[in-house]
């Protein structure tokens, strides 16, 4: 059944950015508000929430890529790609956060169209960001492993701004779907940006370009980093003692050896662990955006608490990856505390003993990619 007509639809459909009808100029299609969740828990508790999410995500990865930039030790291939990670981060949280936040916070839409095209093309851009930036950490997770010594063989630096380069025009490209299908809708007294399909092809394009979405954007890149890990799984049940590395020759040897068989585990484990909440963080958006492209119904009390739910977490995502770094990595938090009380209290941990790359004091350190 249909919701019915109320002079209080705006808020509904301005919030509600995934949402069709087979005709989007008839604005009576919206439920009210008043109907589905109490206005005010969104007119003031999400938008503190997002507030929230905004500052503790660009301080987190802000002074993440801080302190990776400022330690030329870090300067590495898995380090650099948690910082183009954060940097997709920052962007999301400094360029389409805060339209949220007005949105939610607002009875009305007060952007323009532009302003509507760009902030759908951010967070698809971020989104692709995010997902191929943990792919490329899983792969290199995979070589540091399964294949060593083919860490060593060409030019680093210029392999991890090929494969940054790759990252963010592939993502781009993915992108501009969402700021060509965008647009700002306008009617008497409403405004709305609002996701327009082609007349031509209607919900079918909608349904099309959800389930490629969902394939591209999270299917097929969890399935490549799964690969990944199986084949990194398997080398290491089979023995950690049979991994090609340096020589085993001497006591040295081997306690060096198993020293990096950790460190790389640890390593690895770290990468799976940010791939665990991309996907608890997410999958309901995807959920949420499928079935609105296949839902008649028109939305319930459960569907708008879910949309909210997972706007929230997709956000979220964005702010959780320093601070995970930063539970999982002694050495990490050893700079971060160096960095953030500096200037508050004497500290023991001096400039040059962060900088002589010693084992306790590195977050990826290059022969061992240690976090």
């Amino acid at each position: 059944m249909k919701p019915e007509n109320n002079t209080n639809t705006l808020y509904q459909v301005s919030t509600d950015f995934d949402y069709y009808n087979h005709n989007a100029t008839n604005f009576s299609y919206y439920q009210s508000m008043d109907t589905v969740v109490d206005q005010q828990l969104m007119t003031i508790i999400v938008p503190i929430v997002f507030i929230w999410i905004m500052l503790i995500g660009v301080a987190g990865n802000g002074s993440l890529v801080y302190i990776v930039l400022k330690e030329k030790a870090l300067r590495t291939v898995p380090n650099a790609l948690i910082v183009n990670l954060s940097i997709g981060d920052l962007l999301l949280l400094i360029f389409s956060a805060p339209f949220f936040t007005i949105v939610f916070g607002s009875q009305k839409y007060p952007f323009n169209e532009f302003v509507c095209k760009m902030n759908a093309y951010l967070q698809t851009l971020c989104l692709g960001v995010s997902i191929f930036t943990l792919t490329a950490l899983s792969w290199d997770r995979y070589v540091a492993i399964v294949h060593p010594m083919n860490k060593h063989k060409g030019k680093p630096s210029l392999k991890i701004a090929i494969i940054v380069a790759v990252i963010w025009i592939t993502s781009a490209l993915i992108a501009i779907s969402d700021a060509w299908s965008y647009t700002l809708i306008e009617g008497p007294g409403v405004a709305i940006c609002f996701e327009v399909p082609p007349s031509i092809h209607g919900r079918t394009y909608l349904k099309a370009r959800g389930i490629s979405r969902f394939l591209l954007l999270f299917v097929i890149p969890l399935f490549v980093i799964g690969c990944f890990y199986v084949s990194m799984a398997k080398i290491l049940v089979k023995s950690s003692r049979e991994m090609p590395c340096e020589s085993t020759v001497g006591s040295s040897m081997n306690r060096q050896q198993q020293r990096q068989v950790r460190d790389r585990i640890k390593v690895a484990k770290f990468v799976l662990s940010l791939v665990a909440m991309f996907v608890f963080c997410w999958l309901p958006r995807h959920i949420y955006v499928m079935w609105f492209a296949w839902d008649d119904d028109g939305i319930t009390d459960f569907w708008m608490i879910f949309k909210i739910m997972s706007i929230c977490l997709m956000y979220a995502y964005s702010c959780v990856n320093p601070y995970a770094l930063f539970c999982l990595s002694r050495q990490f938090r050893k700079y971060y505390t160096f960095y953030l009380f500096r200037c508050c209290r004497r500290t023991r941990y001096r400039t040059n003993e962060f900088r002589r790359g010693s084992a306790s004091m590195t977050i990826v350190k290059s022969n061992s990619d240690n976090i």
